[in-house]
């Protein structure tokens, strides 16, 4: 992880220094790596359909209603 040049804030997390959902992209670009500003050192890793897929399916409302 140490070649990860830069670690992009997502747009909803405002001003929140450490409540934040942050995005960066591996070198070759075959992976996007995601970790919680407030606790850095857990980084998940996907690629970069999954994670499109992911963020359609919730625009969507498809996770609205899992609490229920």
């Amino acid at each position: 992880m140490s070649d990860i040049q830069h670690w992009r804030k997502s747009s909803y997390s405002g001003d929140a220094a450490n409540n934040c959902v942050e995005l960066a992209q591996v070198p070759d670009a075959t992976a996007i790596l995601l970790r919680e500003s407030d606790e850095p050192q857990t980084v998940i890793a996907t690629t970069p359909a999954a994670l499109r897929a992911l963020t359609r399916a919730a625009r969507a409302g498809r996770f609205d209603h899992l609490s229920r």
